[in-house]
């Protein structure tokens, strides 16, 4: 893919945004090694009319849209997440960010279509960076909001 977040079924993209695993995406016997659906397409996503299905974070390290590990990055990645849903946790989030959005690097981009969506996406990477928790964010108008906790 490029630049650029997932738009419709087959495009090569992987998606950029917040995502929530839940027990029911876990794939314990995925041909991937080990495998979780994340959640897309979210409600934001749907908003926007984007189409896809089976995003999914799996071993094997290779990939033409989901997010590849290798075996052994899985295997860690998976236990933790199975680990937190199995013992009561709804589900666990997935924050996927195109680039580290400093202010310098989207000024680099702010002539893209997508400007106004990292820089919202730039909020949320902020929150959680200052307070090392995943920032809770919705979709009001279009835009991506944090949620202050």
């Amino acid at each position: 893919g490029k630049l650029g977040p997932k738009e419709r079924e087959g495009d090569r993209q992987t998606p950029e945004g917040f995502y929530e695993v839940e027990l029911s995406g876990l794939n314990p016997r995925s041909n991937y090694h080990l495998s979780f659906n994340i959640g897309y397409p979210n409600a934001y996503d749907r908003s926007l009319n984007r189409t896809g299905s089976f995003i999914m974070v799996h071993g094997r390290d290779v990939s033409i849209g989901c997010l590849a590990m290798t075996d052994s990055g899985i295997e860690e990645i998976y236990t933790m997440v199975e680990q937190a849903l199995v013992h009561g946790q709804k589900n666990v989030p997935v924050q996927i960010y195109p680039f580290v959005p400093t202010p310098a690097r989207l000024s680099e981009e702010k002539d893209s279509p997508y400007a106004a969506f990292w820089a919202d996406m730039a909020r949320a990477w902020d929150w959680t960076e200052r307070t090392r928790t995943p920032a809770r964010v919705n979709a009001v108008n279009g835009r991506l909001v944090v949620v202050e906790q």
